[in-house]
């Protein structure tokens, strides 16, 4: 049927309100809009043939009532030539700044500072912990800053930065966050984010992570974020751990500065670890030699850390249980969702499990199950969690991070989830959102029993393993494991196929 005219104005109008916004947003990102900044690479072949089009673009509005389908065709090109007026070279979005208080330093002495892609019509924030290990001393940081110099100075650093995962800008790899001001701090105290010591002639390296997220955080104030309504400490790794040392710190920084208003949550993915009886005992040389516990006790006196306040006091003269989630987690007031691999590769590193090369022996395979084990029951009483039985390491800032679910729910769902029960809570409504879970823990008890789980490559040949692969390669035994789970052992294996 043809379309009546006060249809046909409607549309028009809508199709010229598009071309007219588009239009300024267009030429306010082209034309430099605030502070510009040229282009480090010209857009790839395929983006330029299509911004091309968007340059001139007829649109004939003189035959609609002819043709409603030819008309609507050509809006929805017009739609798709529009995209890369907002998508082009996303890449280089966070632009570098140091801090303005050049006291607070990486560990060579070198400015600190961040990257930060401005959203101006957001009044929520995300800042990101980058991780990287540390070092504990003089030794093994020298070594460190021979070897890994980006993660202890800013020297090199480059003018902007890629975000990726929840810091991309792009809404289908970032359903939820993407419109968000995004932080990104990179890592170059080399201290889990928590010391306070400057260079000075008897310390040849300063370790102020703490004091670098206090700043940055001071420096955001007069760039919006004293206008927030919701800020979130991300971090993975070591980034992770950092999120759960200074989510409430940051939170007393702005309540002291009268910024009573703005709701400070914490993101700790990969960060979860765990102080145990590492798999074979060695001498402590470095990061990957030494237990968790005693890498953390050397650590703590060298950096001058500073750790939570109330977990301090519970733990006077011991206070490196403070790095240890666990241990950390209930004296946090600030909301935090924990996000944890049950099969963490860092975690296996320093307690001396190799999954590379030889299969791996009974008695590892027993170690790695009950890791699996212990980590689920210290993550029990955990509000908000995604734990996936996956050998993995971090997840947030990884393009796949869509794709992993746990019992069919995904991690941004989960964690949009939690900002519902957040938003909720703070109106007085304390029920959580129903069908809308976000304390999720796989039961599967093997490493990527999970079919979600990222893929595995074999070391040697890059080629893709699948599940069944990957478990014989590690030494499974599948006849053995189903007389213990007493089953057959073609049905143990078609539950291995399907994740079951």
């Amino acid at each position: 049927t043809k379309p009546s005219m006060t249809a046909v104005r409607l549309v028009s109008s809508v199709v010229l309100l598009v071309l007219m916004q588009s239009g300024v947003f267009c030429a306010r990102r082209f034309r430099g809009g605030r502070n510009p900044q040229p282009r480090r690479a010209p857009p790839s072949p395929a983006y330029r043939d299509r911004a091309d089009t968007t340059e001139s673009f007829p649109l004939d509005f003189t035959a609609v009532e002819e043709n409603m389908d030819n008309f609507m065709t050509q809006v929805k090109n017009l739609a798709q030539s529009l995209y890369p007026c907002s998508a082009q070279k996303l890449d280089y979005d966070m632009k570098l700044h140091l801090l303005e208080n050049t006291s607070v330093t990486c560990n060579d002495g070198s400015p600190s500072g961040y990257y930060l892609k401005e959203s101006r019509g957001s009044r929520r924030w995300l800042i990101f912990l980058e991780g990287g290990w540390y070092c504990f001393n003089k030794e093994n940081c020298d070594t460190r800053y021979e070897t890994m110099r980006r993660l202890m100075s800013s020297s090199k650093w480059p003018q902007t930065k890629t975000g990726t995962g929840i810091l991309s800008p792009l809404p289908e790899e970032n359903p939820h966050w993407w419109n968000a001001n995004m932080v990104f701090i990179p890592y170059c105290s080399s201290d889990v984010w928590s010391g306070a010591s400057p260079k000075t002639d008897q310390n040849s390296y300063a370790f102020m992570g703490s004091l670098i997220i206090q700043e940055v955080v001071k420096d955001l104030l007069s760039k919006g974020l004293d206008n927030a309504k919701v800020l979130l400490l991300a971090g993975s790794s070591a980034g992770g751990t950092g999120v759960l040392l200074n989510v409430d710190r940051v939170a007393d920084l702005l309540e002291g500065l009268g910024h009573t208003a703005i709701q400070v949550r914490g993101l700790s993915d990969s960060g979860w670890f765990l102080d145990n009886k590492q798999y074979h005992c060695t001498d402590c040389v470095d990061n990957v030699s030494c237990s968790p516990t005693e890498t953390i006790r050397r650590g703590i006196k060298y950096w001058g850390s500073v750790v939570p306040e109330e977990c301090r006091l519970t733990h006077e003269g011991e206070e490196w249980n403070c790095f240890f989630g666990y241990r950390v987690f209930p004296s946090i007031k600030s909301p935090v969702f924990v996000v944890q691999w049950l099969f963490d590769e860092a975690q296996l590193t320093v307690d001396n499990i190799q999954l590379t090369g030889q299969p791996v022996q009974e008695g590892q395979w027993r170690y790695i199950q009950n890791l699996g084990i212990e980590l689920r029951n210290t993550l029990k009483d955990v509000p908000a969690m995604f734990a996936p039985a996956c050998l993995s390491h971090e997840v947030i800032t990884r393009n796949y991070w869509i794709d992993v679910q746990v019992k069919g729910t995904s991690l941004p769902r989960a964690l949009h989830c939690w900002d519902r029960s957040l938003h909720d809570s703070n109106r007085n409504n304390k029920a959580p959102p129903k069908g809308c879970p976000m304390h999720l823990i796989d039961s599967c008890p093997w490493p990527h029993c999970n079919p979600t789980c990222p893929t595995i490559r074999d070391q040697f040949t890059g080629q893709e393993m699948n599940v069944i692969q990957f478990l014989m390669h590690m030494g499974f035994d599948v006849q053995k494991m189903a007389q213990q789970q007493g089953m057959d052992p073609a049905k143990l294996l078609g539950m291995l196929s399907s994740g079951s």
